[in-house]
């Protein structure tokens, strides 16, 4: 039998990519949009709370820990600039205000590293993925890549930072790259694959 898991998040980008990368023995199903609070100070006390907070939306198959209860999954992810210390961080999805969309977090982005040199503009996309079966923490995964944050975007496909986002080795940024080839070196990716690998050989 395939694996089912549901997935918790109102992102679009992030379900898809799941999805296309989860393989044949492992269903991933979509969670109606709950609004959970992320307040945690990391990737890992968000990604715990958010997919804790969607399980609730599971009503009725809660009741005790069991093989038989579903598994929910919640990632938080997020870009960190080495010359802005660390930021945005844990805030990246709202930068540039609690109603941003991606253009407005690009553009304020690129205003804040305006007179930084492209040498001291790295950076890291990090994701953590928690993982929960009955409402409990079961394990949680995490991975970054490291790159740096260009001055003008490139490239039309991804989501949020990716057309900023170079990866030298790769000398394309997300927003370059094929899907099946950012799923291949992105951060999310990378822990994904870390929670399949668990679970296929956990199950």
């Amino acid at each position: 039998m395939p694996i089912e898991l549901f997935c918790a998040t109102s992102n679009k980008g992030k379900l898809l990519e799941f999805r296309q990368a989860s393989g044949a023995d492992v269903v991933i199903q979509g969670l109606p949009s709950v609004d959970c609070a992320e307040v945690g100070r990391s990737f890992e006390d968000n990604a715990v709370a958010k997919a804790i907070c969607y399980a609730q939306s599971l009503s009725g198959k809660l009741d005790k820990f069991s093989e038989q209860a579903p598994l929910v999954f919640a990632d938080d992810s997020g870009l960190e600039v080495d010359a802005l210390n660390g930021a945005p961080g844990i805030l990246s999805a709202r930068f540039a205000g609690s109603d941003a969309d991606h253009a407005a977090n690009n553009r304020l982005l690129i205003e804040k590293l305006h007179d930084v040199p492209l040498p001291r503009r790295t950076a890291r996309f990090v994701c953590c993925i928690a993982l929960t079966r009955a409402g409990r923490i079961i394990k949680t995964f995490q991975a970054d890549v490291k790159g740096m944050i260009l001055k003008e975007a490139r490239g039309e496909g991804g989501f949020g930072y990716d057309p900023l986002f170079y990866v030298p080795a790769l000398e394309a940024t997300f927003a370059e790259l094929l899907p099946d080839e950012k799923w291949m070196y992105s951060h999310r990716g990378q822990a994904f694959r870390k929670m399949l690998d668990w679970l296929r050989e956990s199950l």
